[in-house]
């Protein structure tokens, strides 16, 4: 592993910020740090730069250990939320600041410049000022002064939070692009499911200090690992009692269940209609229906229960109060700190045969 975070505690007061922090990162991935206000994503990343001391645990970055390394030593570049750039300085000197504290000469400090204005899409915008830009320019700029130095290790703390959000959707294709291209390790934090998703190789998601899972976006999102994730991730709704549904027997050791969208079929109620599972159907009312482009999102309530699920557009038009069938197909169980999938026994045609 390129970057190693051992058993990393960091306590601010009575606040464990960091609990036994552990995890690997290959050379060359886009990490996204994934997890709700407060669950200790920044401080991990501020432990990393050498911004923050960990109170026990052992950083190693390409082997070495750098627990006693200052944050200059480190070779570590960090894009702050709020930009940070120098509001008196130019987007030239902005970009050439660390450079300068480096003392490269002034043809290379120039070319280098030259160089990353074109990288993040902005030449000619030497002579500018950071209020002369938009939120989107200075992210750019940051990014552009984050990399100068060459780092081997990049670091951004929510780095498209304080841009709006058509920008932002913009900003993390080209975020993505620009990382490719440089090759470089990096970092982001974010408290957003789809930009983590979009843009991550892997996502590592936090919770109360404690990292809860690692792995791939798909992982993540078809195989959480424990109950924080299984609701974290995804538009989920909780069920206590699920051996009320029909088609699912409630185990001895779980109480309570997730369901998420894709795992419900809604269908319009007809008098004459006839659904081949039918048997494993509930009755629902519509709550609501929102257009999101490419499908309509259905919210049902299922007595004091309410789902959320897709609806294709070329079905048979719903509206508040319309009757609908709803098929859940399977949902996660949740028993202690363990999750798992509970399919639906109607859907199973194992013992059907045809004659």
């Amino acid at each position: 592993m390129y970057i190693e975070l051992k058993n990393i505690n960091k306590t601010f007061g009575d606040f464990k910020a960091s609990d036994d922090v552990s995890f690997g990162i290959e050379k060359g991935k886009l990490i996204g740090l994934l997890g709700p206000s407060g669950s200790g994503k920044t401080t991990i990343l501020r432990i990393l730069a050498g911004l923050e001391k960990q109170d026990s645990g052992d950083i190693f970055i390409d082997g070495k250990n750098v627990n006693n390394l200052p944050a200059n030593e480190r070779g570590i570049g960090f894009v702050f939320q709020n930009y940070a750039l120098f509001p008196f300085k130019t987007v030239y000197d902005n970009i050439a600041y660390g450079l300068k504290v480096q003392k490269k000469d002034k043809a290379f400090i120039k070319n280098r410049v030259s160089e990353l204005l074109d990288l993040v899409g902005l030449p000619g915008l030497e002579k500018r000022y950071p209020d002369q830009l938009s939120g989107g320019q200075r992210q750019r700029i940051a990014l552009a002064r984050a990399l100068a130095p060459e780092p081997e290790l990049l670091l951004l703390d929510e780095p498209f939070a304080a841009i709006d959000a058509k920008v932002r959707k913009e900003l993390r294709s080209w975020l993505r692009e620009t990382i490719d291209k440089v090759g470089i390790t990096s970092i982001f934090v974010t408290h957003d499911q789809d930009e983590a998703v979009e843009v991550a190789d892997e996502i590592i998601i936090t919770n109360k200090g404690r990292v809860e899972q690692a792995g791939n976006p798909v992982e993540i999102y078809l195989e959480p690992k424990t109950p924080f994730v299984a609701q974290f991730i995804g538009q989920s709704a909780i069920i206590e009692n699920y051996g009320t549904l029909k088609g699912f027997t409630q185990t001895d050791s779980s109480n309570t269940a997730v369901i998420r969208p894709e795992f419900i079929e809604i269908n319009k109620f007809e008098d004459n209609g006839v659904h081949q599972y039918e048997s494993s159907m509930e009755d629902g009312i519509v709550d609501e229906v929102l257009f999101r482009g490419n499908a309509f999102e259905v919210k049902v309530k299922l007595n004091e229960l309410y789902l959320t699920g897709k609806y294709d557009l070329s079905a048979p038009r719903l509206r508040r109060g319309d009757k609908v069938k709803i098929l859940i197909k399977k949902l996660y169980t949740i028993s202690g700190n363990q999750t798992d999938i509970l399919l639906n026994k109607g859907l199973d045609t194992s013992d059907v045969y045809y004659i």
